[in-house]
């Protein structure tokens, strides 16, 4: 049983479900296709109209849809309350705004005549999820292209069957056509053959850097389009000591939300020395705050991680760093015997002999580094072999922008936490991926530009 619910705050395994056989994965692609030859024939303005359902309908199930996740991977139902709300502003920009980006445009052609290029649907897209944000991560991906007129087959995280079903089952009852989503349990060894199939036109991948490389492999040998969003080891850079005490506390919200399992949480912490000493204490005293608990009682802020494993991989990277010399400002243990829970860390002195440097913490451990100026700043941030996205703090708007136009990053925030913004576009750079998700960019992914021209 590849599929299962094993609760983190619990260690129980709640439910197994089966694998697709290779008979139910020829169904299902068999299936897809089918219903993008006719979903593809409905107006936009008709698909739009299933897409604004489907929001309302997570608006609807938000509470069910927050137990769910807080029994797989140990989101607290306050914040599983919240992703489940984004995805329906995700799904409710699309039905609104999706529209008019898919207007055909006038290419104006200097030679005469007509020509328009219009924006036309590929076909069945394969998407591979992970279960840190399982609502969040589909919506993204399923949003534009679902209204662009392609259909997905959704290949959730084996920890996440339940929130995989629930979103299957929103579709249909939002109306969309039978086959037009399909939830597939695969397990990975199936998933270079459903790449291969010609009726599958495309794929993309949340998910670590091996999985991405591994996926962009098998695409590439079917010259298949891939979008990657991988992993992140994004800085946060403190220019100044103005409002250090809400820096402070927005440095800890952004390495603590989901248990710091997020790919564009905050993870390196640059800070100038000026105010190395204080920003250190402040941000402490902020991490200790969080307190670990069940994560279905709607006060706690801090829930498990996703499982044994993922503590004992955060135990290892942080004992590494502390034996070979890291200062171990606060935390550093697991909390208690049953369950997945980890103390809010904080780490210092790191240096590149050490894991900690460069590999992606995933979990609520921060580490901190002390640099001369701006410019050392710069250069501590781009030093590693990510580039999703990153926060700059300062008072002065000419030296955040500065710094923020020399980061290495597919996305920079300044004076705030970098987030996720229904309009905005979302994605990275070096190992961090490519491609971009959301706002207008969603669209530009897996569509044809279809040249249209008349003498």
């Amino acid at each position: 049983m590849a599929y299962a619910i094993t609760n983190p705050a619990t260690g129980a395994v709640e439910r197994e479900f089966a694998s697709a056989t290779p008979a139910e994965i020829e169904s299902a692609i068999t299936r897809a296709h089918a219903a993008h030859l006719e979903w593809r024939e409905w107006s936009v303005a008709d698909r739009a109209k299933v897409l604004a359902t489907v929001a309302s309908i997570y608006d609807e199930r938000k509470e069910e849809l927050a137990e769910i996740i807080a029994r797989e991977m140990g989101k607290p139902v306050r914040q599983g309350r919240g992703e489940a709300w984004f995805v329906g502003e995700i799904y409710k920009f699309y039905a609104e705004h999706g529209p008019g980006y898919l207007v055909d445009e006038d290419m104006h052609p200097l030679s005469g005549g007509q020509a328009i290029v219009r924006s036309a649907p590929l076909g069945v897209l394969l998407g591979i999820m992970p279960w840190n944000y399982p609502y969040y991560q589909v919506a993204r991906f399923a949003g534009p292209n679902l209204l662009l007129g392609n259909t997905i087959l959704l290949k959730h995280a084996s920890n996440c069957p339940e929130s995989a079903l629930a979103q299957e089952q929103i579709f249909r009852d939002a109306g969309l056509p039978e086959g037009a989503y399909i939830n597939l349990f695969v397990d990975s060894k199936d998933v270079d053959g459903i790449i291969a199939d010609p009726r599958v036109q495309g794929v993309s991948l949340t998910g670590s850097e091996k999985a991405g490389a591994a996926v962009a492999a098998s695409a590439g040998r079917s010259l298949k389009k891939v979008v990657l969003e991988l992993g992140g080891s994004d800085p946060f850079i403190v220019l100044d000591d103005v409002n250090l005490d809400d820096t402070a506390a927005a440095a800890a919200s952004g390495r603590m939300s989901n248990a710091g399992q997020a790919c564009t949480a905050a993870k390196r912490f640059i800070v100038v020395d000026s105010v190395y000493d204080r920003f250190v204490e402040a941000f402490a005293a902020k991490l200790q705050s969080y307190v670990a608990g069940d994560p279905l009682d709607p006060e706690t802020n801090l829930g498990p991680l996703s499982s044994t494993g993922a503590v004992t991989e955060l135990l290892e990277q942080v004992e590494d760093a502390v034996a070979k010399g890291a200062t171990l400002v606060t935390g550093g243990h697991r909390i208690g015997k049953v369950g997945a829970f980890m103390e809010p860390t904080l780490l210092a002195n790191v240096t590149p002999d050490m894991r900690a440097f460069h590999e992606e913490l995933f979990g609520p451990v921060a580490v901190v580094y002390r640099v001369a100026d701006k410019d050392a700043a710069i250069a501590l941030a781009n030093g590693s072999e990510f580039g999703l996205s990153a926060a700059v703090f300062g008072a002065d708007p000419a030296e955040t922008r500065y710094v923020a136009d020399r980061l290495e990053s597919g996305m920079v925030y300044i004076n705030e936490n970098t987030d996720s913004h229904v309009d905005l576009p979302f994605g990275g750079i070096k190992k961090s991926g490519f491609g971009r998700e959301l706002g207008k960019f969603g669209f530009d992914e897996f569509v044809n530009k279809k040249l249209i021209r008349t003498a």
